[in-house]
Formats: structure tokens, C-alpha cells, sequence
């Protein structure tokens, strides 16, 4: 009752604050000459905005998916249970079309596994492996650790990589620049003869904390293990060798890949009234790491694009087109459910309107990034409907959209958009045991789902189609 009565409090300063950071024209009722996207759809954007901070559904959803199910990482038993959960809490929202759409994705397992330094001390390391990696012998590895901060430096070192064990201590600066030493960087340490690979974990902030991630093999190479160590163990070893100590490490992996096995992606709608073969996408991934709960990688993400749809439904909406939410399979190791996606609606792609992603985190929302194939009418649609979030905080268009469950599509021309929202601590648990429900602020993830609800409900039913 308490969060009920603060989130009734929150939608009226809301309120209060959008009129007030109104222009004077703005507060005047509109007149029947005024079509903007804005006036028409104000009434109907209030009722989802309100809907939605008052009603807690998705954080209860959100809650029972981390406490009950956990971690859900493709081909495993975790994630069949999570998507049998959705089909079944769907059909009980009343949602139409309600189905599960195959995709076979890849069965990799851990299994144990460990680091030790063993000169020119003895203590344990901090460690996850990374997805995708390749194990080592049951008595493991062991051999010297060549450490550098960059691939030049890699490079620099040459023959004195051959029979060591690489250590890219990589300072964070972004996701997209720092992720490449965990995404290539075994295979760049493969190609000058190194047993293995260790990576910095990608992360500007660590309590001893180990971030996981999918590596990618150069089919060209040997595929060596690898691993991310925390950013304390990186400095660490980083200080023992400048001091010209010899740096010596055993690393154990049981990690193997199994079989491609099936999988599905979620799928549930809203239909059109008027043009229903026409689609309004919005979706996360269902699918997670295997270490803590995938509570905002992306429960979060599946959480709101959800609800959008379930407030759409419960309020009585109807829009002109179809309104989608999709829950992909296998994102963070392979991409498989949106491959299935794209193929198995490749006869309908040209009708896709546009496509919203949520997998930034629900934090407070700031807006949406909309792609730059966007047009220059299309941009000015998103703003103008954006602007019915002021309220919110959550009025920007940046051009930044997209994500990996919607990429497949927008490489074959769909309109492409993704929820932005405060990231400031995103990357401080991404990929580690660490991403649990407790990080989740419920006010946020409301706030979430009134945006996407308010972009995907409005888009879905402007009269003309946003090109």
C-alpha cells in the first residue's frame, strides 16, 4: 500500500511538472484545427503513464522469475521453465496469439573451474570463464602470465607470448571499446602461440567482482581457454610484473560446448483493428548468463516491453496495427532466437513498422534511441510523441537505437528503436552474480514500461505509417 500510495503521489508531481515546463500555448486545450501527434494522443498517453505507475505487475513478474527460476542461460533447463512461464502468464493477461516459435541454440556448460596464482605467491583468483570458451586439461594449465593493456602491446610482445597465458588489463572506457579484448582477445593471443587467455573485467567499478561474457574463435586460429578476472587480480598481477617478478598462474576449466538443442522465442500480441498484417515490435531477451539472476540483463528489459503490451490490453486499446512483444532466445551467446525471428517472418518483414528494444537496463528512463536510418519524418514523429514523456524525464530521441534481438531486422530495412535509460551503474553488475533482483527499482521499472508503452500504443496507431 505504501509503494501504491507513493507511485499515486509520483504520477500527480509528474503531471505537475510536464505543465509546468509547458510553454503557455501548450497549457491551452487544443483546438479542433490542431492534429498534432501530441495533442491527439495526450489523453490516451496519460491513461498508459498512469496505468503504469500505479500497477506493479512487472516488478512482481520480474521478482518471481529471479527468486523462483534464476539464471536462464540458452539450453539450459532454467530457461525451458522460464518460457513454458511466459506462454502460461501471457494466455492469463489475455493476450492474443499466444505462442512459443522454435530456434535450435548452442549447449555450452561450465562446469568447475578455478584460477591460482603460484608465483611468486600462492593465492586463488577471482575468475568466471567465458562463454563459449573451450576447457582445459583436467590438471589445467599452468604457465607464465604475459600481461598488457592493450593489442599493440600484444603485438609488441610477439615470440614472448608463445607457451604463456595472455592477461589483457584493459582500463574500462566504454562497453563497446573495452568489450573487444573479451570478445577477440583469445584468439589475438592464440595467433602468437599462448596457451590461454585472461581478460580485465569489463567494468569501470569491482568489489572483487568477476564479469562474464560471450568470446568469439577466429575459425583461423587454435581456440585456447579464456577467462575474466576481476580488475584487483588484473592490477595485481600488473604490479608483480613491472617489478620484474616472474608471474606465474594455473587455470582449471571443465567448460565444453554440447549439441545445439531447441529453444523458442515468446511471442504475444495485441491486434489491430484496422490494419492488423501491420506490427509494432517491442522485446528483450528471455534467456541470461548463468551467474546471478538476470534480473537487468535482461529481465528487465522482458519485464517492461511485456507490460506495455498487457496496460495496452487492459486499458481497452486497440490500435490501428498489431502490437507485438517478442522474448528472445539465446542473446548472449549466439543470437540464434533473433536469426529465427528474422526467418521465420521474412514474408512479413516489410510490414514490420518498427521494432522497440529494451536491453539497457530499466533504470530511470531517459527516452529512446532511434537508429540513424531513421528519416528525418520519422525522427520528428518520435520526438513529438517523446514529448508526451516530459514528465517522465524520458522526452530524448537520441541516435544510438537499435540492439541484438532487433539488428537481424534492421539489416533488412526495419525501423529500429531502443528504450534508453540512466546507465550509470549498469556495467557495475553486467554479466556477473551480482545482477539480482535487489538491484531493481520498482518505481524505474514502472516509469520503463509507461514509455514503451505510450512510443509502441501511439506509433501502432498514428493513421499514417512512421517511414
Amino acid at each position: 500500500m505504501r509503494r501504491l500510495l507513493g507511485l499515486v503521489l509520483l504520477a500527480i508531481v509528474l503531471a505537475a511538472t510536464a505543465l509546468a515546463q509547458s510553454s503557455p500555448e501548450e497549457k491551452v486545450p487544443p483546438g479542433e484545427n490542431d492534429r498534432s501527434i501530441a495533442a491527439v494522443y495526450s489523453g490516451v498517453a496519460e491513461r498508459i503513464v498512469g496505468a503504469a505507475l500505479v500497477d506493479d505487475r512487472a516488478s512482481r513478474r520480474l521478482e518471481w522469475l529471479s527468486d523462483h527460476i534464476g539464471n536462464r542461460l540458452s539450453g539450459s533447463p532454467q530457461l525451458d521453465l522460464a518460457i513454458a512461464w511466459a506462454l502460461r502468464e501471457m494466455e492469463r493477461d489475455g493476450l492474443e496469439n499466444v505462442h512459443k516459435e522454435k530456434a535450435m541454440v548452442p549447449c555450452w556448460v561450465r562446469g568447475h573451474e578455478s584460477a591460482e596464482l603460484v608465483s611468486p605467491t600462492k593465492r586463488p583468483l577471482v575468475m568466471l570463464g567465458l562463454g563459449m570458451s573451450t576447457g582445459t586439461p583436467p590438471e589445467g594449465i599452468t604457465a607464465d602470465v604475459v600481461v598488457v593493456r592493450s593489442f599493440d602491446e600484444l603485438e609488441a610482445q610477439g615470440e614472448k607470448c608463445k607457451g604463456k597465458i595472455v592477461l589483457y588489463n584493459a582500463p574500462f572506457t566504454s562497453y563497446g571499446e573495452t568489450v573487444q579484448y573479451r570478445v577477440q582477445g583469445a584468439s589475438r593471443a592464440a595467433k602468437l602461440g599462448a596457451v590461454a587467455a585472461l581478460v580485465r573485467s569489463v567494468t569501470a567499478v569491482s568489489l572483487r567482482s568477476p564479469h562474464t561474457g560471450t568470446l568469439h574463435y577466429a575459425e583461423d586460429q587454435p581456440r585456447i581457454p579464456a577467462a575474466a578476472i576481476t580488475i584487483e587480480d588484473a592490477e595485481t598481477l600488473a604490479r608483480l610484473q613491472a617489478r620484474g617478478e616472474r608471474v606465474r598462474v594455473t587455470l582449471k576449466m571443465e567448460a565444453k560446448m554440447l549439441p545445439d538443442v531447441e529453444s523458442a522465442n515468446v511471442v504475444a500480441e495485441v491486434r489491430g483493428s484496422e490494419r492488423p498484417d501491420e506490427i509494432v515490435l517491442v522485446g528483450g531477451h528471455l534467456d541470461s548468463w548463468d551467474v546471478g539472476t538476470g534480473s537487468m540483463d535482461d529481465g528487465g528489459g522482458i519485464a517492461v516491453s511485456w507490460e506495455a503490451v498487457r496496460l495496452v490490453k487492459r486499458l481497452g486499446l486497440r490500435p490501428r496495427r498489431t502490437l507485438r512483444v517478442v522474448l528472445f532466445t539465446n542473446e548472449e551467446n549466439g543470437t540464434r532466437g533473433a536469426l529465427a525471428y528474422k526467418d521465420a517472418h521474412a514474408s512479413e518483414l516489410a510490414k514490420h513498422v518498427l521494432a522497440i528494444e529494451s536491453d539497457s537496463g530499466v533504470a530511470r528512463p531517459t527516452g529512446f534511441g532511434a537508429g540513424k536510418a531513421a528519416s528525418p519524418a520519422a525522427r520528428a514523429a518520435f520526438k513529438e510523441i517523446a514529448s508526451l514523456l516530459r514528465g517522465l524525464g524520458a522526452d530524448r530521441i537520441g541516435e544510438d537505437g537499435g540492439g541484438a534481438d532487433i539488428a537481424p531486422l534492421m539489416k533488412e530495412g526495419v525501423l529500429g528503436m531502443e528504450l534508453s535509460a540512466d546507465g550509470s551503474h549498469y556495467f557495475d553488475i553486467h554479466h556477473t552474480q551480482a545482477d539480482t533482483f535487489d538491484k531493481i527499482d520498482r518505481t524505474s521499472l514502472s516509469m520503463c514500461s509507461a514509455c514503451m508503452g505510450v512510443m509502441a500504443y501511439i506509433v501502432a496507431d498514428l493513421p499514417e505509417r512512421v517511414r
